[in-house]
Protein backbone atom coordinates (compact mmCIF):
# COMPACT_ATOMS: atom_id res chain seq x y z
CA UNK A 1 0.00 0.00 0.00
CA UNK A 2 1.19 3.66 -0.10
CA UNK A 3 1.41 4.88 3.12
CA UNK A 4 4.90 7.30 3.13
CA UNK A 5 4.86 7.11 -0.57
CA UNK A 6 7.62 10.05 -1.11
CA UNK A 7 10.41 8.34 -1.89
CA UNK A 8 13.77 9.52 -4.43
CA UNK A 9 14.20 12.77 -6.04
CA UNK A 10 11.43 12.42 -8.21
CA UNK A 11 9.04 11.43 -5.30
CA UNK A 12 6.88 8.08 -5.66
CA UNK A 13 5.34 7.14 -9.38
CA UNK A 14 1.95 6.59 -7.87
CA UNK A 15 2.09 9.97 -6.47
CA UNK A 16 1.77 11.41 -10.08
CA UNK A 17 -1.48 10.20 -10.30
CA UNK A 18 -2.40 13.39 -8.91
CA UNK A 19 -5.17 12.29 -6.17
CA UNK A 20 -5.92 14.79 -3.25
CA UNK A 21 -7.20 12.81 -0.42
CA UNK A 22 -9.01 14.90 2.39
CA UNK A 23 -10.48 13.45 5.71
CA UNK A 24 -14.35 13.73 5.97
CA UNK A 25 -15.49 12.50 9.57
CA UNK A 26 -14.57 8.85 9.52
CA UNK A 27 -14.40 8.19 5.98
CA UNK A 28 -11.32 9.28 3.19
CA UNK A 29 -12.10 11.61 -0.01
CA UNK A 30 -10.36 11.53 -3.02
CA UNK A 31 -10.33 13.86 -6.38
CA UNK A 32 -8.26 13.34 -9.58
CA UNK A 33 -8.49 14.73 -12.95
CA UNK A 34 -7.67 11.86 -16.05
CA UNK A 35 -5.13 12.39 -18.40
CA UNK A 36 -3.72 11.12 -21.57
CA UNK A 37 -0.75 9.45 -19.84
CA UNK A 38 -3.51 7.07 -17.27
CA UNK A 39 -5.27 5.73 -20.52
CA UNK A 40 -4.89 1.92 -21.68
CA UNK A 41 -2.54 2.18 -24.92
CA UNK A 42 -4.52 2.43 -28.40
CA UNK A 43 -8.00 3.87 -26.09
CA UNK A 44 -9.41 7.05 -24.53
CA UNK A 45 -10.30 4.70 -21.34
CA UNK A 46 -8.66 5.17 -17.80
CA UNK A 47 -6.60 1.88 -16.56
CA UNK A 48 -8.31 -0.01 -14.36
CA UNK A 49 -5.20 -0.25 -12.41
CA UNK A 50 -5.10 3.25 -11.98
CA UNK A 51 -8.16 3.02 -10.02
CA UNK A 52 -6.90 0.01 -8.11
CA UNK A 53 -3.78 2.41 -7.38
CA UNK A 54 -6.09 4.91 -6.00
CA UNK A 55 -8.46 2.01 -4.20
CA UNK A 56 -5.01 1.13 -2.61
CA UNK A 57 -3.99 4.37 -1.46
CA UNK A 58 -6.86 5.10 0.09
CA UNK A 59 -8.15 1.71 1.57
CA UNK A 60 -4.36 1.87 2.87
CA UNK A 61 -4.55 4.88 4.79
CA UNK A 62 -7.37 4.27 6.29
CA UNK A 63 -5.68 1.24 7.74
CA UNK A 64 -3.19 3.21 8.72
CA UNK A 65 -4.68 5.13 11.07
CA UNK A 66 -6.20 1.97 12.95
CA UNK A 67 -2.64 0.12 12.56
CA UNK A 68 -0.58 2.94 13.24
CA UNK A 69 2.85 2.29 14.20
CA UNK A 70 3.06 -1.33 12.23
CA UNK A 71 2.49 -1.23 8.54
CA UNK A 72 -0.49 -2.32 7.09
CA UNK A 73 0.26 -5.01 3.78
CA UNK A 74 -1.90 -5.69 1.59
CA UNK A 75 -3.75 -9.09 1.00
CA UNK A 76 -6.54 -8.83 -1.37
CA UNK A 77 -7.61 -5.68 -3.89
CA UNK A 78 -10.05 -5.68 -6.32
CA UNK A 79 -12.19 -3.24 -8.69
CA UNK A 80 -14.89 -3.81 -10.68
CA UNK A 81 -16.48 -1.19 -13.59
CA UNK A 82 -20.05 -0.51 -14.29
CA UNK A 83 -19.16 0.33 -17.33
CA UNK A 84 -15.66 1.26 -19.70
CA UNK A 85 -13.92 4.08 -18.00
CA UNK A 86 -13.66 7.76 -18.99
CA UNK A 87 -10.94 9.23 -20.46
CA UNK A 88 -11.12 12.78 -19.35
CA UNK A 89 -12.85 14.70 -16.36
CA UNK A 90 -12.50 14.17 -12.61
CA UNK A 91 -13.14 11.42 -10.70
CA UNK A 92 -14.29 11.22 -6.73
CA UNK A 93 -13.97 9.07 -4.26
CA UNK A 94 -15.11 7.68 -1.26
CA UNK A 95 -13.30 5.30 1.11
CA UNK A 96 -14.58 4.19 4.10
CA UNK A 97 -14.03 1.23 7.21
CA UNK A 98 -15.81 -2.33 6.65
CA UNK A 99 -14.32 -3.57 9.63
CA UNK A 100 -11.05 -3.20 11.79
CA UNK A 101 -10.13 -5.73 13.64
CA UNK A 102 -6.77 -6.80 15.15
CA UNK A 103 -5.08 -8.08 12.50
CA UNK A 104 -7.39 -7.77 9.50
CA UNK A 105 -8.90 -4.22 8.46
CA UNK A 106 -10.99 -4.31 5.34
CA UNK A 107 -12.44 -1.16 3.39
CA UNK A 108 -14.47 -0.36 0.75
CA UNK A 109 -14.11 2.48 -1.89
CA UNK A 110 -16.79 3.98 -4.15
CA UNK A 111 -15.79 6.03 -7.56
CA UNK A 112 -18.00 8.37 -9.27
CA UNK A 113 -17.74 10.83 -11.87
CA UNK A 114 -17.74 14.82 -10.86
CA UNK A 115 -21.56 14.40 -12.04
CA UNK A 116 -21.89 11.69 -9.86
CA UNK A 117 -22.27 9.00 -11.85
CA UNK A 118 -21.36 5.33 -10.45
CA UNK A 119 -17.95 4.56 -12.11
CA UNK A 120 -16.54 1.58 -10.03
CA UNK A 121 -16.59 -0.20 -6.96
CA UNK A 122 -13.64 -1.64 -4.92
CA UNK A 123 -12.38 -3.57 -2.13
CA UNK A 124 -9.32 -4.14 -0.49
CA UNK A 125 -7.65 -6.25 2.99
CA UNK A 126 -4.93 -5.66 5.24
CA UNK A 127 -2.93 -7.36 7.59
CA UNK A 128 -0.10 -6.23 9.74
CA UNK A 129 3.59 -6.44 8.07
CA UNK A 130 5.18 -9.30 9.39
CA UNK A 131 8.10 -7.38 10.66
CA UNK A 132 7.54 -5.58 13.92
CA UNK A 133 10.52 -3.46 13.33
CA UNK A 134 9.03 -1.40 10.19
CA UNK A 135 7.18 1.16 11.05
CA UNK A 136 4.75 4.08 9.16
CA UNK A 137 6.14 7.29 8.66
CA UNK A 138 5.48 10.00 11.32
CA UNK A 139 3.35 11.90 9.26
CA UNK A 140 0.72 10.16 6.60
CA UNK A 141 -0.08 11.72 3.13
CA UNK A 142 -3.33 13.36 3.47
CA UNK A 143 -4.11 16.45 3.02
CA UNK A 144 -0.92 17.13 0.71
CA UNK A 145 -2.03 18.55 -2.99
CA UNK A 146 -0.16 16.61 -5.62
CA UNK A 147 3.13 17.75 -6.60
CA UNK A 148 4.06 16.71 -9.59
CA UNK A 149 1.62 15.03 -12.46
CA UNK A 150 2.84 12.22 -15.04
CA UNK A 151 4.78 13.27 -17.75
CA UNK A 152 4.45 10.35 -19.57
CA UNK A 153 2.46 7.01 -19.83
CA UNK A 154 2.15 5.49 -17.02
CA UNK A 155 3.77 1.79 -18.07
CA UNK A 156 6.75 4.27 -19.44
CA UNK A 157 7.11 5.68 -16.03
CA UNK A 158 6.61 2.79 -13.90
CA UNK A 159 9.17 1.12 -16.13
CA UNK A 160 6.54 -1.26 -17.23
CA UNK A 161 6.91 -3.21 -20.51
CA UNK A 162 5.16 -5.39 -22.28
CA UNK A 163 6.99 -8.79 -23.81
CA UNK A 164 5.33 -12.02 -25.61
CA UNK A 165 1.80 -11.81 -25.57
CA UNK A 166 -0.01 -12.84 -22.67
CA UNK A 167 3.57 -11.51 -20.49
CA UNK A 168 4.38 -7.94 -19.17
CA UNK A 169 7.47 -7.48 -16.73
CA UNK A 170 7.63 -4.34 -14.29
CA UNK A 171 11.13 -3.10 -13.15
CA UNK A 172 11.87 -2.85 -9.39
CA UNK A 173 12.64 1.50 -8.66
CA UNK A 174 13.32 2.61 -5.70
CA UNK A 175 10.82 5.26 -6.63
CA UNK A 176 7.89 2.08 -7.07
CA UNK A 177 8.36 1.37 -3.95
CA UNK A 178 5.98 0.68 -0.38
CA UNK A 179 6.45 1.25 3.17
CA UNK A 180 7.82 -2.17 3.31
CA UNK A 181 11.05 -1.70 0.80
CA UNK A 182 8.73 -3.79 -1.21
CA UNK A 183 6.86 -3.02 -5.05
CA UNK A 184 3.94 -1.29 -4.46
CA UNK A 185 0.48 -2.88 -4.88
CA UNK A 186 -0.35 -0.74 -7.38
CA UNK A 187 2.47 -1.36 -9.26
CA UNK A 188 1.96 -5.23 -9.31
CA UNK A 189 -1.48 -4.50 -10.68
CA UNK A 190 0.05 -1.80 -13.47
CA UNK A 191 1.98 -4.97 -14.54
CA UNK A 192 -1.14 -7.65 -14.29
CA UNK A 193 -3.15 -5.72 -16.33
CA UNK A 194 -0.74 -5.07 -19.04
CA UNK A 195 -0.09 -8.69 -19.37
CA UNK A 196 -3.81 -8.98 -19.87
CA UNK A 197 -4.11 -5.99 -22.53
CA UNK A 198 -1.14 -7.51 -24.52
CA UNK A 199 -3.90 -10.62 -25.58
CA UNK A 200 -7.20 -8.61 -25.22
CA UNK A 201 -7.45 -7.15 -28.79
CA UNK A 202 -7.90 -3.40 -27.96
CA UNK A 203 -10.31 -4.44 -24.80
CA UNK A 204 -9.88 -2.74 -21.43
CA UNK A 205 -10.11 -4.61 -18.05
CA UNK A 206 -13.21 -4.47 -16.04
CA UNK A 207 -13.02 -6.24 -12.88
CA UNK A 208 -9.26 -7.06 -11.88
CA UNK A 209 -9.19 -8.92 -8.41
CA UNK A 210 -5.91 -9.30 -7.11
CA UNK A 211 -4.63 -11.85 -4.18
CA UNK A 212 -0.69 -10.82 -2.88
CA UNK A 213 1.05 -13.89 -1.48
CA UNK A 214 4.47 -12.80 -1.34
CA UNK A 215 5.66 -9.54 -1.61
CA UNK A 216 8.01 -8.81 -4.56
CA UNK A 217 11.35 -7.76 -3.11
CA UNK A 218 13.79 -8.12 -5.36
CA UNK A 219 12.37 -8.19 -9.06
CA UNK A 220 11.53 -7.48 -11.68
CA UNK A 221 8.07 -8.65 -11.12
CA UNK A 222 6.91 -11.12 -14.51
CA UNK A 223 3.62 -11.26 -15.32
CA UNK A 224 1.90 -14.61 -17.38
CA UNK A 225 -1.80 -13.99 -18.64
CA UNK A 226 -3.89 -16.25 -19.82
CA UNK A 227 -7.61 -15.00 -21.53
CA UNK A 228 -10.46 -17.10 -22.68
CA UNK A 229 -13.76 -15.43 -23.89
CA UNK A 230 -13.00 -12.51 -21.55
CA UNK A 231 -12.23 -14.06 -18.07
CA UNK A 232 -8.62 -14.42 -17.83
CA UNK A 233 -5.77 -15.30 -14.96
CA UNK A 234 -2.71 -14.07 -14.45
CA UNK A 235 0.57 -14.68 -12.11
CA UNK A 236 2.94 -12.38 -10.71
CA UNK A 237 6.42 -13.47 -9.92
CA UNK A 238 9.72 -12.22 -8.69
CA UNK A 239 11.87 -13.91 -11.13
CA UNK A 240 14.80 -12.17 -8.81
CA UNK A 241 13.95 -13.97 -5.79
CA UNK A 242 13.64 -17.59 -7.17
CA UNK A 243 10.89 -16.94 -9.54
CA UNK A 244 8.34 -17.08 -6.51
CA UNK A 245 4.88 -16.48 -6.96
CA UNK A 246 3.74 -13.12 -5.32
CA UNK A 247 0.18 -12.36 -6.76
CA UNK A 248 -2.50 -14.48 -8.53
CA UNK A 249 -4.70 -12.18 -10.34
CA UNK A 250 -8.82 -12.56 -12.19
CA UNK A 251 -9.69 -10.32 -14.72
CA UNK A 252 -12.62 -10.10 -16.75
CA UNK A 253 -12.66 -7.17 -19.88
CA UNK A 254 -14.62 -5.30 -21.92
CA UNK A 255 -14.98 -5.71 -25.84
CA UNK A 256 -12.83 -3.65 -27.83
CA UNK A 257 -12.42 0.35 -26.74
Amino acid sequence: MSVGVGRGSRGHILSELGLAIVEVGEELHGTAVVTPHMHVPGTARLRTSVLAAWADNLAGLLAARVMNPRVPVTIELDVHLHAPAPGDGEVRAVARVVKAGRSIFVAEVEFVSAEGEPLAVAGASFMLAPDPAVRLPERLSIGDPPRRRLAVPLAERAGCRRGEPGTAVLERSVDGLNSSNTVHGGLLALVAEEAVLSVAQGGTVCSLGLRYLQAVRVGPAVASAGLDQGLGRVEVRDSGNGDRLSVIATVRTFASA
